[in-house]
């Protein structure tokens, strides 16, 4: 039976931070544990987790089966010396496991902290460095990047389900001690502000930082599983992106089990054919994932999509903005609305075309603020800017219930400064309260005294049949100051030349104005993207600033 979908004025004025805590088990104040909150207080027999490997193994745990499991880690962790407070890192792919390791660490009040099993060891040091963590869980495939940084914590390793070769003297064995625990371990309490995760920011513009994760975040989480995800009881959910990073951990493990609905894993590489079996194969209704991976469905083409049109109800994007081609494409082949959504690390999801939520939507806009939250749009000397100026978007922190961010681990936070936390991101405040997102203000181009904002270019090039995927940049240019500068990678089927790249300024020009277009194309093989998928665009503008100051000392 289909739900009626609330007003967005009514949900966003009505939030009241008690009537989102009296949602959940525990008390912020008395007492509350996050392996309370995603598993026991849910029915024993009720599915949590449906998971798949590339090879079609499949796997199938409840509530109970997660109870079980993470008390058997809290007491592993015990015996190793892990308590309250301290950080257990995680090191495996979209296996089992890595639920059990999350829940296990919460219900023993620990901390946990994912890494990436793309990472190579410089980027692991780096982050275990600033966690100090005691123990990390990894798998055999990962192992060997632990010998490659200096003092590392204790290694446990896991079973793949191939099996693998017997555990190296000194590392602990996670089946024989999972095997060897009780089934039984009283949860931690701790406190709304005490840590529940230790993560890091994706480094799109330089080295990442710790971001602490409190237990009042949880109210967050579930805010936006309902109104902006709308997950509902019928629904078969599935968020491709990786719990290595922050939406795919906080959405795709914390959000669905927060609300007792089941999650999806799949353990394989992403490709197009993969992803249309695994929503035929599991019913999928409810998808979320970064434009990344809606760009290559895209790329493969209309027919592979008619095997699942309209069996999507809603989908969601989120890591970067959603170029308005891929919402004209999802509608017309797969017949499921596609929202973008907003959010960082340190924030979560706060600016959201909210699927629960009746609100106007128009593409290319991030849409409204969710409900515990209130933004701005901040001029360079800290005033709210109004409609259509382009500024900084920030939090409202006094205004905002829900926000959990408070700065940095062991870093300072100059984001937070006169009453907001500041994003980075440069946005225009739409007539309707809405958010348009311009660039990161970095990425923001200043060509002959017009500000451009690389989005916008970006979408217009992603509308030519021959585009996979765009990033844009300013050049550094004597008399311009920059121009617009377009790094493009086609499809397959289309090659690169001086026509086409003509064919592509006419285009955008045509698309957007006279002086948005690209002045320089450079037709590349891939783009320079952070291990989480977001087009690192400084790297390219380094690289073009660089060899414009050789130029000059030449």
């Amino acid at each position: 039976m289909a739900e009626t979908i609330a007003p967005y004025a009514q949900a966003h004025a009505g939030f009241r931070l008690g009537d989102e805590e009296a949602k959940l088990s525990g008390s912020l104040a008395g007492g509350i544990n996050a392996c309370v909150e995603c598993c026991d207080r849910w029915p024993a027999d009720r599915v949590a987790l449906e998971w798949e490997d590339q090879h079609g193994h499949r796997e199938t745990l409840t509530f109970g089966d997660l109870k079980a499991r993470s008390a058997r880690f809290a007491n592993v962790l015990t015996a190793q010396g892990v308590g309250p407070g301290d950080v257990v890192a995680c090191m495996l792919p979209r296996v089992p496991d890595l639920m059990t390791v999350a829940l296990g660490t919460w219900r023993a009040g620990a901390v946990y902290q994912p890494l990436f099993t793309a990472f190579g060891p410089k980027a692991i040091e780096h982050r275990l460095k600033t966690s100090k963590a005691k123990l990390v869980v990894t798998d055999p495939a990962n192992r060997p990047k632990l010998d490659e940084i200096l003092d590392a914590p204790k290694a446990m390793v896991t079973t793949p389900l191939s099996g693998a070769a017997p555990v190296a003297p000194g590392d602990l064995d996670f089946a024989k001690a999972m095997a060897a625990a009780s089934d039984q371990f009283e949860p931690a309490m701790r406190k709304g502000d005490d840590l529940m995760l230790l993560m890091s920011t994706s480094g799109t513009t330089g080295l990442p930082k710790g971001v602490p994760v409190p237990l009042k975040a949880l109210i967050s989480f579930r805010t936006y599983m309902t109104a902006a995800i709308d997950l509902r009881a019928d629904d078969t959910f599935w968020n491709i992106a990786d719990p290595g990073w922050a939406y795919g951990l906080y959405y795709a493990v914390i959000g669905p089990l927060l609300i007792g609905h089941a999650t999806t894993f799949y353990d394989g590489g992403f490709t197009a054919e993969s992803t249309y079996r695994i929503i035929k194969s599991h019913g999928i209704t409810n998808l979320a994932g970064a434009p990344t991976a809606f760009r290559l469905l895209i790329a493969a083409g209309p027919e592979p999509a008619h095997g699942v049109k309209g069996q999507l109800r809603v989908v969601s994007s989120a890591g970067e903005p959603l170029n308005p081609e891929v919402i004209r494409w999802f509608a017309e082949h797969l017949a499921a609305p596609i929202h973008d959504h907003y959010g960082q690390t340190e924030l979560g999801m706060c600016v959201n075309n909210h699927h629960g939520l009746d609100h106007p939507v128009r593409p290319g806009s991030a849409g409204l603020a969710m409900p515990g939250y209130r933004v701005a749009v901040l001029s360079d000397d800290g005033r709210e800017l109004g409609p259509h100026e382009p500024g900084t978007l920030a939090i409202d922190i006094a205004k905002s219930p829900a926000l959990w961010f408070s700065g940095y681990h062991l870093t300072e936070t100059p984001a937070i400064a006169g009453g907001y936390y500041r994003t980075g991101d440069t946005v225009e405040l739409e007539d309707n309260g809405a958010i348009s997102f311009v660039g990161r203000n970095d990425d923001v181009i200043t060509s002959s005294g017009y500000r451009i904002g690389p989005f916008d270019v970006e979408s217009a090039l992603i509308e030519h049949k021959a585009i996979l995927e765009t990033a844009v940049i300013g050049k550094p240019d004597a008399e311009r100051t920059e121009i617009v500068k377009a790094y493009v990678v086609l499809k397959k089927g289309f090659e690169a030349s001086e026509e086409l790249a003509e064919e592509l300024r006419l285009h955008v020009r045509h698309r957007l104005s006279a002086h948005a277009y690209p002045r320089e194309i450079a037709f590349v093989a891939e783009l320079p993207k952070t291990p989480s998928g977001k087009i690192q665009r400084f790297l390219l503008r380094n690289a073009e600033k660089a060899a414009h100051e050789g130029g000059k000392a030449h």
